[in-house]
């Protein structure tokens, strides 16, 4: 399954969200250990400059979105807190996007 959200991003704090992304990056073994724990088998991100602000949009590959999420919230992975910290911190609500095609095998 793929879950895709979208966020807005506080202007002021694009630098910082690209910086956290840029570490994560740089981080990619200790994040694919969180992908086992989350059965996620495929993340990607991506910072769009709109018209009404900056955005980023979070792509998600697993199995069970719905289990990967609790595991997310449930981690015992330091990267986890970190990456719930700087969202926190960088995003301002989510864009409410409709969905126009979903096709799976």
């Amino acid at each position: 399954m793929l879950k895709i959200k979208v966020s807005r991003v506080r202007p002021d704090k694009v630098d910082q969200l690209k910086a956290w992304l840029a570490e994560a990056t740089r981080r990619a073994d200790e994040i694919r250990e969180t992908f086992v724990n989350e059965g996620v088998t495929h993340e990607q991100g991506f910072i769009l400059e709109t018209t009404d602000g900056p955005v980023f949009v979070y792509a998600v590959e697993s199995a069970d979105y719905e289990a990967a999420a609790r595991a997310f919230q449930e981690s015992p992975f330091p990267i986890d807190a970190e990456h719930k910290a700087v969202l926190a911190e960088v995003l301002d609500g989510e864009v409410t996007v409709p969905l126009l095609i979903d096709v799976r095998l």
